[in-house]
């Protein structure tokens, strides 16, 4: 299920935004400030953000700057800012689109199906980052050439790293991506224990996985997709 990460200071507009993409089988997480925002969208693994730009405890370009820092996950703009340089500073800040208020609810919904189809079909094949390639068709890794032994679960956690290279995972995000889906209990423990095993199988590689204390880890160094 697509998770939405929908930024809206309007309560009653972003209840109607979350009841109509609720309703076509989205997973919305409703925000109404830009705090709450960035606590959600490092505890949750977020496919799309809706934001509005005009916000009480700040706005959605300095927002959008946040994210375009940590994260290249789709942005969808919502403004009553309709001026042309409205719209081109937020293209220029990285969003995906911008949809001028008011709106129709079916335009919005057309947006959000088609930003998702087109992140959808733009899913790297390849990953590479410094020695490392990471061919996803194949579930293998290559560092300078050879191949590098990783069990299942081991693969499944370095594509995770590498899809959210330089973000902050919460351990509880990566709990629930790699175990929870598949019906284990798992603890912080069995977590360290498999970075601790991957870090070692990577060799110099492995250095990219940092602690972020009483928060989770991130890959540090850039990761190019193709």
């Amino acid at each position: 299920m697509d998770q939405i990460l929908l930024l809206e200071d309007d309560k009653n507009l972003n209840r109607g935004i979350s009841q109509r993409l609720e309703k076509e089988g989205y997973c919305v997480y409703p925000a109404f400030g830009m705090t709450e925002a960035k606590e959600i969208f490092q505890r949750e693994t977020i496919d799309l953000i809706i934001s509005d730009i005009t916000l009480a405890d700040g706005d959605g370009i300095t927002f959008g700057r946040w994210v375009r820092a940590r994260s290249s996950v789709l942005l969808l703009f919502l403004s009553a800012m309709d001026q042309e340089i409205d719209i081109v500073n937020g293209y220029d800040i990285g969003a995906d689109d911008y949809l001028t208020k008011p709106f129709s609810l079916m335009v919005l919904l057309s947006k959000v199906q088609a930003l998702l189809r087109r992140g959808k079909k733009e899913t790297a094949s390849v990953y590479r980052s410094g020695t490392l390639v990471f061919q996803v068709s194949e579930m293998r890794v290559f560092s300078e050439s050879k191949e590098v032994s990783l069990s299942r679960k081991e693969l499944q956690l370095l594509l995770y790293f590498f899809e959210n290279a330089r973000q902050i995972l919460s351990k509880e995000q990566i709990l629930a991506k790699m175990w929870d889906a598949e019906g284990q209990f798992v603890d912080d423990n069995t977590l360290a224990v498999n970075i601790r095993r991957l870090r070692a199988k990577l060799g110099e590689s492995g250095d990219r996985i940092k602690n972020v204390r009483g928060i989770g880890y991130i890959w540090t160094e850039e990761v190019v997709k193709r």
